[in-house]
């Protein structure tokens, strides 16, 4: 890991955005500026470097199949949660890795709780699971646009003043029983400015090459920049656990904020101690038999 030292960037430089304990936490104080500012080479060769080990020790996770790896990405339009998940994931065994995004759940979806559909999908032993926006929707966007949750089927009694804490205990306990069973859940918030967000979607609608990427929800949902900080502010501080930490990453510069995830990634692989199984003497003697078959064989 030594090779990945530059420009003040050691392994384990994200440490510094990871949060255990959120009852102090307070979004305004989070820069979302990078600490390190590197040329586009350095923290491309950087990333290089970092996705090749985790290719390896995600090779060493599946054959093991005792461990799984939950990342959760929250963030503002814009703030590059697809680029960042292709960019650490590029090179990694596609066998390994399971990618799911949430929108607006389905109706079938609706009649059950709101963890049940991400239920379905945590990552199985041995994978590293990915959401691309996940359960927090119900304490974020929810919490923003209340009309939303009259349309989720629950009883009048069950909607009090209390439910977004009662929410925050529900995900508490959830991601602690994941831990429990072998599942380490890291979770994202890739922080960008509202300055920043401007100019990226300004890059969508002047570039013909990106106007796919704009919608006209998108700037709907900037008119309650206040209420979403508040609301990711609350998620943060009642959710931040040792069993399940949320990193909140300055997301103004991709470059940063990728190789910040990535860092965090690749540190929490590390700390599994991850092995290729060995095999017992007895399934050693019939791999030298299988070998002997086969080299005797006439081509």
């Amino acid at each position: 890991m030594a090779k990945n030292s530059k420009n003040g960037f050691k392994p384990g430089f994200s440490d510094r955005y990871r949060i255990e304990d959120g009852s102090k936490f307070v979004l305004a104080e989070q820069s979302t500026e990078p600490a390190i500012k590197f040329n586009n080479g350095d923290a491309k060769e950087l990333l290089e470097d970092i996705v090749e080990e985790i290719s390896e020790l995600q090779n060493k996770l599946y054959a093991d199949n005792k461990w799984a790896l939950l990342l959760v990405f929250q963030a503002m339009d814009a703030a590059g949660k697809d680029s960042t998940i292709k960019n650490i994931l590029t090179g990694v065994n596609p066998q390994g890795v399971d990618v799911f995004s949430f929108k607006a759940p389905s109706t079938l979806e609706q009649d059950h709780t709101y963890l049940w559909r991400t239920d379905l999908v945590a990552p199985e032993r041995g994978k590293i699971g990915v959401f691309n926006r996940s359960y927090y929707e119900e304490t974020l966007v929810v919490r923003v646009h209340p009309e939303i949750l009259a349309k989720q089927h629950l009883d009048k009694s069950l909607i009090t003043e209390n439910i977004w804490h009662e929410r925050f205990e529900d995900i508490r306990h959830r991601e602690k029983h994941l831990r429990r069973n072998g599942t380490v859940v890291l979770k994202f918030f890739l922080n960008i400015s509202r300055a920043e967000q401007k100019q990226r979607f300004l890059d969508r609608i002047d570039r013909p090459q990106k106007n796919w990427k704009f919608e006209k929800a998108d700037i709907h949902e900037r008119q309650f920049w206040n209420d979403y900080m508040h609301a990711y502010e609350e998620t943060i501080r009642h959710t931040a656990t040792e069993e399940a930490p949320w990193y909140v990453i300055p997301g103004d510069s991709k470059p940063f904020a990728r190789l910040m995830v990535a860092d965090a990634v690749h540190q929490a692989l590390e700390k599994l101690d991850l092995k290729y199984p060995e095999l017992h003497p007895g399934e050693l003697d019939y791999l030298a038999q299988c070998r002997q078959i086969l080299m005797n064989e006439n081509d």
